[in-house]
């Protein structure tokens, strides 16, 4: 399939992927046969109709999970190696197919979309060989009595729930270490893109996942299938992307039955442009930071602080950018900006545009509403954008810049971290001593110097404050899913 495909045919092309639940190594109904539908985002229309798991289709995905573990946790890391190596070809050979099926569901053009799978399969080649990595220690205690040898073993069953905006990549992201450390899962995918999360079970299988290892179940009754999961006293691991509120309530079932937890929370991301920023680098990280994924990243640049000297110009080359962005279905050759996720999202972004219109902004393009079918929002540029507007404290989700300015450099960063969040923070300076001073003091898990992306499957990826616990990625995410065990052994001599 590539992105020509007639709109007239998506079902077609939709109906060649899995659509019911992932349990125990079958495609099998949801309980009662539900199903709940999918929406494309660029026509508002039904896309497929994809099972609905019931509270007791979680707690069948749950036991197979418990059952297959035993044997999953023996077997050997070169075997899970193979397994992780053989679905990273497997998800490149399929590349135009996947990403195609994100656009559908999604919304994202499909030149992004390819990207994502791309960095998908990175998860889990990264993993791949990781697997094979796996150590612990040897020691002489310090009073010479005894020797300590540590080592690692899978924490156990996990339960791990991924959000929409980025379907294949946060499922690659979470199941790639689970596999490697030998632990087995049930994985809750949102419910508007549960279909990239299917496909990726069935390729997986394919690649040679013993059944039981994965179990996915879309659900639109997230509490009731989750909760009692997380109450059971059977799950050892929670992995959660998503909103702060949810981690908030999925923290405190957890805490009743002492669950290891991970989680990606949401963001509210400075970018701060210096009046040495090198412009051209400055703009284009904008571009990155805030248009990838039409704005809809946890990642994405929320608030822009650029200093008074180069706001104007810097605001003007943005808005320049951002208006020569063609909006459309992401399937349409040309398309640089797809919808977003739904109705209520693009109404929420323009009720920001609104507030902050209200509150004194200027908007240098967009901030208009479109009239037609699907849930697009024109790429957005506001200046003068007041402290107390709605959106300087929320995460807007969507096409929009907003821009303020300053004149000094621990008056910005006190600003920066004026916010519950800690996700990320972006800097663009040419002085090497304010970029690491700056990069220091902000309040974050990861900074972008000079730079509008910072994700990449070789580097820990995650948040302080309500941004998140715990991290994804690079040589620590595995650490995420392991145990470690000391086993202490007395020496006698003579």
């Amino acid at each position: 399939m590539t992105t020509a495909i007639s709109p007239t045919r998506f079902a077609d092309f939709v109906a060649t992927f899995p659509r019911r639940l992932f349990v125990g190594g079958q495609w099998v109904d949801a309980q009662g046969g539900a199903t709940s539908g999918v929406d494309n985002p660029a026509t508002g229309e039904l896309l497929a109709a994809v099972a609905d798991a019931a509270p007791a289709d979680g707690a069948r995905a749950l036991a197979a999970a418990v059952a297959a573990q035993p044997s999953w946790r023996r077997t050997a890391p070169r075997r899970r190696s193979e397994i992780l190596r053989r679905a990273y070809e497997l998800v490149l050979a399929r590349e135009d197919d996947l990403a195609l099926l994100m656009t559908l569901e999604m919304g994202k053009p499909v030149a992004e979309a390819r990207g994502e799978v791309r960095y998908a399969a990175e998860f889990l080649r990264w993993f791949s060989e990781e697997a094979v990595r796996i150590d612990g220690g040897y020691a002489t205690v310090p009073d010479g009595a005894k020797r300590a040898l540590v080592v690692a073993a899978p924490v156990g069953p996990c339960v791990l729930i991924t959000p929409w905006n980025f379907p294949l990549a946060m499922g690659a992201r979470k199941i790639g270490p689970a596999i490697a450390a030998g632990c087995t899962m049930v994985l809750k995918p949102a419910p508007q893109t549960p279909l990239s999360s299917l496909a990726l079970a069935a390729i997986l299988a394919e690649a040679g996942l013993p059944p039981g290892v994965l179990n996915v179940v879309p659900t639109t009754r997230a509490g009731e299938v989750i909760e009692p999961m997380l109450r059971s006293g059977q799950v050892r691991k929670l992995s959660f992307t998503g909103s702060t509120a949810v981690g908030k309530i999925l923290l405190q079932q957890c805490g009743s039955a002492v669950i290891r937890t991970s989680m990606e929370l949401g963001g509210n991301a400075p970018f701060i442009v210096f009046d040495d920023a090198d412009l051209d680098v400055a703009v284009d990280g904008a571009m990155q930071a805030k248009m990838r994924n039409m704005g809809e990243a946890c990642t994405g640049a929320n608030r822009f602080f650029v200093h008074e000297k180069v706001a104007d110009e810097f605001g003007s080359r943005l808005a320049e950018r951002m208006a020569a962005l063609r909006v459309g279905p992401g399937w349409e050759d040309g398309a640089d900006v797809g919808p977003l996720i739904d109705a209520p999202s693009r109404d929420k972004v323009d009720r920001l545009v609104r507030d902050a219109l209200g509150r004194g902004a200027t908007a240098l393009t967009g901030a208009q509403l479109p009239s037609g079918t699907g849930y697009f929002y024109p790429p957005t540029v506001l200046t003068q954008v007041s402290g107390d507007s709605a959106m300087w404290g929320t995460e807007i989700f969507g096409p929009v810049a907003a821009i303020r300015t300053f004149t000094d450099a621990d008056d910005v960063v006190a600003l920066a971290n004026d916010t519950p969040w800690g996700l990320v923070g972006y800097v663009f300076t040419r002085d090497l001593d304010r970029a690491f001073n700056v990069s220091e003091d902000l309040e974050v898990g990861m900074v972008g110097l000079n730079a509008g992306i910072v994700s990449d499957p070789a580097t820990p990826f995650g948040g302080v404050k309500e941004s998140g616990l715990g991290r994804e990625g690079g040589r620590v995410g595995i650490d995420e899913f392991l145990e470690y065990k000391l086993i202490s052994m007395p020496i006698r001599r003579g």
